[in-house]
């Protein structure tokens, strides 16, 4: 039925021409703007459409029917796939929208690169674009045209003026307007619109006729069709003109009352829906006539057409208004069954959301719930671009209600919200219907039938959805996923993924496969549960597996969440280079998919935050450390929101901040005590460290002990990791910088002693492990130890050859001055870790061997605005949009900056662009 929506529509076999408009039409598509505006039933579709199948517009052309409700991700879409379905070809990068209700502005800077490269212009024209409601629809759309050059025109029809800056155009010179007066009909247009009919009117009958009318096309076909039937057409028009005050009125008693009972009362069931079928119609009448009716009635031109080559029909707008009107005041409460029926039906073709929809406006929750279920399809209330409408549809849904299928869909929605009470009740009361389906007091035992329109219309509530069977059992274990997750309870979690796991294998794989977000949810949910309870290895093996679950079309948001977490736990595993990946491939699924970020947890951005802290650039951290936590974000796990902590702490300690990091690392007590009383449903739940788990717990205690070392107090340093029982390395490491800092050399030894040498450390912490013994070791030798000293600088070397492949740098600048004096004693070591902060190595970089290399060449005035954006963290679609030049424009610059600083990374530029003073 979509397809509908970009095919030209075919133009009245009874057509009045109109060169002048076609004309102005070909015209104004020279320059970037056309309106085309009048009210309803005007002709403004029809022209349009005429100018395009009698070959007066361009080669490349697409169209676009806009509906009522579009929301901004999926009107993009819609034009992405009008573009396409017309053989407007572009860049494969231009991506599309994920998620229906909005788009990213870097998806339309793309769009309009992608125009603006093309060899000649695309038009794209957009029927009835008035119906877009949404204001960002015409802000992006202004966007595109603005950016996309000479390479987009746009030909708007519509009811209303458009949103787009109109009176900016018109001041240009840039605009061409075809208004309700320049559609009217004229006496000439009338008298041919006659003639094609076979009627002949006097010329006194045709200006009453227009007179009458205000030259309204509609409304004079109208006529002209009732005319046909009339003995004297003449007359007709004086009767018309005197006694008729609405078309409406005419429309019910001139049209409707004109047609046998049988078909009126067609017509009037029919109108509960946007397009009719001939088996729908039989549905919703009850009888087997509907194909031979319809036909007839699109033969006869009675304000009913087929849709294209198909079998699917499409009542005159105007006249589908007045038979619903009339439909409810004709049949009280007959609508609802209708859409029972129209439910039903759509549902047994496959056409799942049109059938919820129908359903939900039937108020029919047991069958509009049952199909989400039964159809495996309760992940669509998460993802895709359908989940808007989803969403709408079940917003009205009361809460409460019997039987499995409401409890699941309901408790989808709570989850959605983020809504973990209401969640919890709704899965407690589906737990209860999916393991005792007695307690479906209404279920139909005859389960043939449930798929099917339900012989007695007041009788639609008897679908109930199978409480115990696999889609259903498969449903609940899925949410359990998501809730588990949600909750940082592991147990829960990993229990709720084997029955999922089991249940998947279960059911059809053809019914899995057309949902492949529910495994790659369950992975995902498992896999970030894993890690918030510290069990890296477990979450790697998981997560990846989400990954690889995502490859098909259309899973970008659990494959942009999967990434997001496998990045966190490479960074936590101390792998940076594999985690900065990990987190820019995220960026980049969001980007594509123009996810927003209140969608997304932000974790990519917190995972940038945790590799830039280690790099020490504190300014690129502290920019994504402020995008992962805007406001807005859903709340985020434990293990991100201690990380975010941690992150912050350390930025602020470097800040000199010391009470802001003590701050920073509460907060997180605060939250997850929240998080506890909104799990438990009962306020006053205690501040406790048993809302997190046992690494969490540990990294909490690791920042507040740097915090109390920032401003020298060891004892309490000391008092917050004693008050923890651990044995994670990091802990060890931790305390061992605690007791140097308190002057105990020998603790430090022997806190490290059992440190473990191979990679089940992260390299950080191995790192500073042997700065800190090389700290304690220099200690001893400026007590007069020359082994102790030479002993210092192995351990220096040894750390700084951990450090090098990850370029570990903070950890040097927090150790500590003695590194820096250390690196003067050995201009050697220093010149061989040029890749050091330039403040560490001191005067070792100011003797000409171990100096940065210079600038190729000074980078231009346009170069260095880009690097700036680029420090800014934009993308290169954003950078583009910010100076008004090609994403390609900005990718060359981009390598000539690289090729004049000597690197190979946009991190890289910045940092030496900072070294050498040119940012």
């Amino acid at each position: 039925m979509f397809a509908v929506r970009f095919a030209v529509p075919a133009v009245p076999k009874i057509l009045v021409d109109r060169p002048a408009l076609l004309k102005r039409l070909t015209d104004g598509a020279q320059g970037p703007l056309t309106l085309v505006n009048g009210p309803a039933g005007a002709g403004k579709t029809v022209l349009a459409a005429q100018w395009i199948t009698r070959g007066f517009a361009p080669r490349a052309t697409a169209w676009l029917t806009v509906e009522p409700g579009d929301a901004p991700g999926a009107f993009w879409a819609h034009v992405l796939e009008a573009f396409r379905r017309h053989g407007v070809r572009l860049p494969a990068e231009v991506g599309s929208p994920t998620r229906a209700e909005a788009v990213d502005e870097s998806l339309l800077v793309r769009l309009a690169a992608g125009l603006a490269e093309r060899p000649e212009p695309a038009v794209l024209v957009l029927d009835q674009f008035d119906a877009a409601r949404a204001p960002e629809i015409a802000e992006g759309l202004q966007f595109v045209l603005r950016h996309a050059a000479d390479g987009l025109r746009l030909v708007l029809t519509g009811r209303t003026d458009s949103l787009l800056p109109v009176h900016r155009y018109r001041a240009a010179g840039e605009i061409t307007e075809i208004r309700h007066a320049d559609l009217k009909f004229t006496d000439t247009d009338t008298e041919t619109l006659l003639r094609e009919h076979r009627l002949e009117v006097s010329e006194e009958g045709i200006q009453l006729l227009v007179e009458r009318t205000e030259g309204w096309a509609a409304g004079l076909r109208l006529c002209a069709l009732a005319m046909q039937r009339s003995p004297d057409p003449d007359r007709f028009v004086h009767e018309f003109a005197a006694d008729r005050t609405t078309i409406a009125d005419y429309l019910l008693r001139e049209v409707l009352d004109a047609q046998p009972s049988l078909t009126q009362d067609l017509l009037l069931r029919v109108s509960v829906t946007d397009r009719v079928h001939p088996s729908l119609a039989d549905a919703l009448t009850g009888r087997d006539d509907a194909e031979e009716t319809l036909a007839k009635l699109a033969r006869a031109n009675a304000f009913l057409e087929q849709v294209g080559a198909s079998a699917w029909y499409r009542l005159h707008p105007l006249f589908a208004a007045v038979l619903h009107a009339h439909l409810r005041q004709r049949h009280p409460g007959l609508e609802p069954r209708l859409r029972a029926r129209a439910a039903r039906w759509l549902a047994g073709t496959g056409r799942l959301t049109e059938a919820v929809v129908q359903a939900a406006a039937a108020g029919d929750w047991q069958f509009a719930a049952g199909q989400l279920v039964d159809n495996l399809a309760i992940g669509r209330l998460f993802t895709g671009l359908e989940t808007q409408q989803l969403r709408r549809a079940f917003a009205a849904m009361p809460n409460g209600l019997t039987g499995a299928a409401p409890a699941l869909v309901e408790a989808a929605c709570r989850l959605a919200d983020q809504d973990r009470a209401g969640c919890t009740a709704a899965l407690r009361r589906a737990d209860r219907y999916v393991g005792d389906p007695r307690r479906t007091d209404t279920y139909v035992a005859d389960r043939r039938r449930t798929d099917t329109y339900v012989a007695d219309p007041h009788r639609s509530d008897q679908y109930v959805s199978d409480p115990s069977g696999p889609p259903s059992r498969l449903s609940l274990a899925f949410l359990r996923v998501l809730a588990g997750r949600l909750a940082g309870d592991l147990a829960a979690t990993e229990r709720a993924a084997a029955d999922a796991d089991r249940l998947l294998r279960e059911i059809p794989q053809p019914l899995v496969g057309r949902h492949p977000e529910i495994r790659a949810m369950v992975l995902a949910g498992l896999g970030s549960a894993e890690l918030d309870a510290g069990r890296f290895d477990h979450a790697e093996s998981v997560l990846t597996a989400a990954v690889e679950a995502c490859g098909q079309p259309g899973m970008d948001p659990p494959l942009c969440d999967a990434l997001a977490s496998l990045a966190l736990v490479e960074l936590l595993r101390g792998r940076l280079r594999r985690a900065e990946a990990h987190a820019r491939d995220s960026l980049a699924v969001a980007e594509r998919s123009a996810l927003l970020p209140e969608h997304r947890a932000g974790i990519d951005h917190l995972v940038l935050a945790g590799v830039s802290a280690e790099h020490d650039d504190l300014a690129t951290a502290r920019a994504h450390l402020d995008l992962a936590t805007m406001d807005g974000r859903p709340l985020p796990e434990p293990v991100a929101a201690v990380e975010a902590a941690v992150i912050a702490a350390r930025l602020a300690t470097a800040e000199g901040d010391w009470e802001g990091a003590l701050d920073a690392v509460h907060a997180v007590h605060a939250v997850h005590a929240v998080h506890a009383v909104g799990l438990a449903g009962s306020a006053g739940s205690a501040v406790t460290s048993q809302n997190l788990s046992g690494w969490t717990v540990d990294e909490l205690a690791i920042a507040e002990s740097s915090a109390h070392l920032a401003r020298g107090d060891a004892a309490a340093a000391l008092d917050v990791l004693d008050a923890v029982s651990s044995d994670r390395p990091e802990h060890a490491v931790a305390r061992a910088r605690a007791l140097l800092t308190g002057g105990d050399r020998a603790g430090v030894l022997e806190a490290l002693a059992g440190l473990p040498a191979d990679e089940t450390v992260t390299r950080s912490s191995r790192t500073q492990a042997r700065l800190l013994q090389a700290q304690a070791a220099a200690a001893n030798g400026s007590a007069g130890s020359t082994g102790s000293t030479e002993e210092a600088h192995r351990l220096l070397r040894e750390a700084l050859g951990l450090a090098r492949p990850e370029e570990l740098r903070r950890v040097f600048v927090e150790s500590g001055p003695w590194i820096r004096r250390m690196l003067r004693q050995d201009p050697q070591l220093a010149r061989a870790h040029g890749w050091l902060p330039a403040r560490m190595l001191g005067s070792a970089r100011a003797g000409g061997h171990d100096r940065l290399p210079v600038m190729v060449e000074p980078l231009s005035e346009r170069e260095t605005e880009v690097l700036g954006k680029a420090a800014q963290l934009l993308s290169t679609e954003e950078i583009a949009a910010e100076l008004y030049i090609s994403a390609n424009t900005v990718k060359t610059h981009l390598k000539s900056i690289y090729r004049k600083l000597c690197v190979t990374r946009r991190s890289e530029a910045v940092h030496r662009a900072r070294d050498l003073g040119v940012l």
